[in-house]
């Protein structure tokens, strides 16, 4: 299965182009938190057209940003997401943890989560989490 048709099931949705804008939000989230070699790593795993939009406006020479409160986080998800509120950022940020373990090494994961507000890694450890 692709990566937008992960994001589609995780969100449970059948609309592609809601599944490609949440990934897109969440993956220029995520990346804003890692540091310059962390985003690289990642980045080595991800297929060209994820690694494309992974990339897409960002400034390397900026330092990572430090938030560790969900509080903190999930606006910057939200402001990615502009003009499609149909999908909560917490849903967002937890269907991409998930579809970054079925396509990326569990080293890579785990960089992820260790830069991410615990609240929202917890989250995406429960079972039936979206």
């Amino acid at each position: 299965m692709s990566w937008v048709g992960d994001m589609m099931a995780e969100l449970g949705t059948g609309d592609a182009h809601k599944a490609l804008h949440a990934l897109r939000a969440g993956l220029h989230a995520m990346r804003d938190l890692l540091p310059v070699r962390g985003a690289a790593h990642l980045s080595a795993e991800l297929p060209v057209l994820i690694r494309g939009m992974f990339f897409e406006g960002w400034d390397p020479s900026r330092d990572p940003m430090r938030i560790r409160h969900a509080a903190d986080f999930l606006p910057m998800v939200r402001e990615k997401y502009t003009r499609r509120p149909d999908a909560p950022a917490d849903d967002i940020i937890i269907a991409l943890l998930h579809v970054l373990g079925r396509h990326v090494s569990a080293g890579e994961v785990a960089t992820v989560m260790r830069n991410l507000p615990e609240e929202l890694v917890e989250a995406a450890r429960r079972p039936g989490a979206p």
